[in-house]
């Protein structure tokens, strides 16, 4: 039988390594999903819930993996479907590739059923490659250059297959005109040595500086090495991106946290306070937690020089790998021999954390969320990897978790999208199917999407060597992040006809579906029950009652703007006096001795 148009997909797709797709199926690809079933499931159909959490998961597994992520859907709706998952691989920088079904070619333009224009749908979310394919002798140029784009520019893209040619004979590319062949699967080289003058010119700048700061994105993961031995010649205090959260460990004594928002103190008081900024592969967009714009003299360091001196006016830009650009940097700094900076830095970050213990053991009504995490922070493995979804649990994520040893993190960094901490999990176990993964995630992103993940999750536990994937649900029946955006953006008192959730236990929900839960009512319970869920041989959900009125207070906020924002709802919010006394007693702890 001759090799139809789908087998030699699949062929070429297991050339490229990939060893895992990431999809749901429909008649817009049929013929690829028989090739499935031909080729034995190599590589292997990984059938998510729904095509969005098929999209979260190919960008789970390309952060965590370092590979390229691969995700299909059908035609129409379910390309359509595949969008916000793309998006969030967009933005964050991620390389997926989308292998999408569109109707027969004989029909299209015709209204048919599930026809969408998908070339006008995807032209900006695969602005770096988007090709839809017409004759099989297309398809080597078409599929290496998907995988090849996405690798080199970090960004999703796309091949679209009419769902006809899918079961066509293919048919090489022939060598004569108009006909595009193509080299063997390889990734591109990505090594950039920026020129010996702007190395030394950045040099120049940090060696003029006595108060360094240096902060770090994803882009600086690979050189986390040459970050500390950077820091250490200038006595500078580093601060994380939240994307690079996972960069360098928190046990680090100079390591200052998260920045902005969902940031740390000491982050905020090292970017008020420094004379010179070294940013290495971060693209950290909130200007007003950087230093003032006149304050310091600064070094960008980033792969991508699209992104150079896109966030704060930098003296030195300095294009190329991360690692690379360090290592001819390094010769050229001086050790700082007063230490003094890095002292207050430290002293900073121990009283942080003292800090953070104080308003994590606060009480509240039932659970304080702090907790939840401050108590996995005391157990979790160092080969973990922890996702989180958007919502205030991302604060607690951010500013609670103390990441040490291997760890690894992520989340939707920049397009903060409700649902991905799930089927990110999921991504990252068949990254890493030796690795226990944990999922932190707010009830309404449960609601949203989560609980129907958690069939998937059943489903494909056997593949893991360590089936090990917590998932830990923040109940409060509120849309949590969005009612504090409400009264501290808007002065408006929380409106409950948006932001209440349906009352569901999730835990009963989870064991229907096949996954052991511990319902979690008592703080004392907490510690209890993370060391039941570490130690379980299978997936665990732990459904946690929070208190929705445990402030997420960012690091720049005064205790008189507390009181003014507490004020501002006392009058229309329907827990009001609560909201302002656990607000109170939370900021207080940064004052105590």
């Amino acid at each position: 039988m001759a090799q139809q148009v789908s087998d030699y997909v699949l062929r070429r797709l297991r050339e490229w390594g990939v060893e895992q797709v990431f999809g749901y199926p429909g008649d817009g690809i049929n013929g690829l999903v028989a090739a499935f079933g031909r080729a034995g499931n190599s590589p292997r159909f990984v059938q998510a819930r729904h095509e969005e959490m098929a999209a979260f998961q190919a960008t789970g597994y390309a952060k965590f993996s370092g590979k390229v992520g691969v995700c299909t859907a059908t035609s129409g709706p379910g390309a359509i479907h595949l969008l916000n998952g793309l998006y969030d691989a967009k933005l964050d920088h991620v390389p997926v590739v989308a292998v999408v079904g569109q109707t027969a070619r004989s029909a299209m333009g015709g209204s048919y059923q599930q026809e969408v224009d998908l070339q006008s749908l995807y032209k900006d979310v695969a602005a770096d490659y988007l090709v839809e394919v017409n004759v099989s002798s297309q398809l080597p140029n078409a599929l290496d250059r998907a995988f090849r784009t996405a690798i080199a520019r970090r960004s999703p893209t796309a091949v679209i297959i009419p769902a006809d040619l899918q079961e066509e004979p293919y048919e090489p590319p022939r060598h004569e005109f108009k006909q595009v062949p193509s080299s063997p699967p390889a990734a591109p080289a990505t090594s950039s040595d920026p020129a010996d003058e702007e190395i030394r010119h950045a040099a120049d700048v940090l060696n003029a500086g006595s108060r360094v700061a240096i902060l770090v994105g994803q882009g600086a993961r690979a050189a986390a090495a040459e970050v500390l031995e950077v820091a250490d010649l200038t006595g500078a205090g580093i601060a994380k991106a939240l994307l690079g959260k996972d960069v360098l460990p928190d046990d680090l004594p100079f390591v200052t946290g998260s920045i902005g928002l969902l940031g740390t103190r000491p982050s905020y008081e090292l970017m008020r306070d420094c004379d010179t900024l070294l940013i290495v592969g971060s693209n950290f967009p909130y200007t007003q937690f950087l230093p003032d714009l006149d304050q310091a003299r600064a070094v960008q360091i980033d792969l991508d020089g699209a992104m150079i001196g896109m966030r704060y006016p930098t003296e030195a830009n300095l294009v190329g790998d991360a690692r690379t650009t360090l290592r001819h940097l390094i010769p050229l700094l001086h050790r700082k021999e007063d230490r003094s900076w890095r002292e207050g830095i430290e002293q900073n970050v121990d009283r942080w954390w003292t800090t953070i213990e104080r308003q994590s053991m606060l009480d509240a009504h039932p659970i304080n969320p702090m907790r939840v995490v401050w108590e996995l922070s005391e157990r979790i493995p160092g080969n973990a990897i922890v996702t989180a979804d958007s919502g205030s649990s991302t604060n607690w994520y951010a500013r609670c978790l103390r990441f040490h040893d291997q760890m690894r993190g992520s989340l939707s960094g920049t397009l903060a999208t409700m649902g991905p901490g799930v089927p990110y999990a999921i991504g990252a176990k068949f990254a890493h199917p030796d690795r226990p993964a944990i999922a932190l995630v707010g009830d309404g992103a449960m609601q949203m999407n989560g609980l129907a993940e958690l069939m998937t999750v059943a489903r494909y536990q056997h593949l893991w060597q360590d089936r090990r994937l917590i998932v830990c649900v923040f109940h409060n029946n509120d849309l949590n992040q969005v009612t504090w955006e409400l009264r501290a953006m808007g002065g408006a008192p929380k409106f409950e006809e948006s932001q209440s959730l349906p009352d569901v236990s999730y835990a009963e929900i989870a064991r229907a579906m096949g996954i052991e839960a511990v319902a979690v009512e008592k703080p004392d319970a907490i510690g209890g029950a993370w060391d039941y869920a570490l130690a379980a041989d299978g997936p665990v959900l732990l459904d946690v009652r929070c208190d929705p009125e445990v402030p997420p207070i960012p690091p720049h906020a005064s205790y008189e703007q507390m009181k003014e924002m507490a004020a501002s709802v006392l009058r229309g919010d329907p827990d009001a006096w609560h909201l302002m006394v656990q607000g109170a007693k939370t900021k207080a702890q940064e004052f105590r001795p």
